[in-house]
């Protein structure tokens, strides 16, 4: 069997999981927890390797090691990694914004040590196996299945962005991005809900928590992204 175009079908078998940040992020590796990221810019690359009908894929970050600076970033070429690194695809996942204020992550979520992606420190968070066909889907506004042990802390007095489906699920959201619009901001989000082009009967809205809450993912976690690529999670 004939590998599949890297750039075109991989990276839409992945849309899934490159979308929603898998796992946990950590700035402490010996806890797998970080915490005051309200706000904070991070990058991730995921490296993909065709293995029989399974991708396996390695999702490295820069958190807790840098803002993934700009310059560097764009620097980054994936093709180039590709070859360097020998695998079957690179995916660039960023810049974002977290718009939770910590994480606690267990397990596989815990960092490893750092790894020089050009001249920009990652660490590796977590590896999985995605079957080559099926399961996954690129839509925004689909709900997607993902792989996460994980508690998403949203502090008191700090704004939450969140979409209502039809059904009346809400989804918090867990970071918004700048690869779809690179100037969008903190301060925008607020009025989001104009930009989007929400399915019908679904709504955005925002509103500020007077206490702490934990959005905790045992082993799955529910996820959609908007058209901008902003990340949001069923609580």
């Amino acid at each position: 069997m004939p590998l599949l175009n890297p750039n075109l079908a991989t990276v839409a078998l992945l849309a899934g999981l490159v979308f929603a940040p898998a796992f946990a992020h950590a700035n402490d590796v010996s806890t797998g927890g970080a915490s005051g990221i309200f706000d904070d810019r991070y990058c991730e690359i995921l490296t993909v390797e065709r293995q029989m009908l399974a991708l396996k894929v390695t999702v490295y970050n820069t958190i807790g090691l840098n803002d993934c600076p700009a310059e560097a970033w764009s620097a980054l070429d994936a093709d180039a990694l590709k070859s360097a690194l020998g695998v079957t695809a690179v995916l660039k996942n960023g810049p974002r914004h977290w718009t939770i204020d910590g994480i606690e992550g267990r397990g596989e979520s815990i960092a490893s040590a750092p790894t020089m992606f050009g001249t920009i420190a990652m660490t590796q968070r977590a590896t999985l196996e995605r079957k080559l066909f099926g399961g996954m889907t690129e839509e925004s506004y689909a709900p997607q299945e993902v792989d996460r042990d994980t508690v998403f802390v949203f502090a008191a007095g700090k704004p939450v962005f969140e979409l209502t489906d039809p059904q009346g699920h809400v989804y918090m959201m867990q970071s918004y991005a700048q690869m779809v619009d690179p100037a969008l901001s903190l301060a925008d989000l607020p009025d989001l809900g104009s930009r989007l082009n929400l399915p019908e009967g679904w709504r955005y809205s925002t509103r500020i928590l007077d206490a702490d809450y934990r959005l905790e993912a045992k082993g799955v976690a529910v996820v959609v992204r908007d058209e901008l690529q902003n990340t949001y999670q069923r609580r």
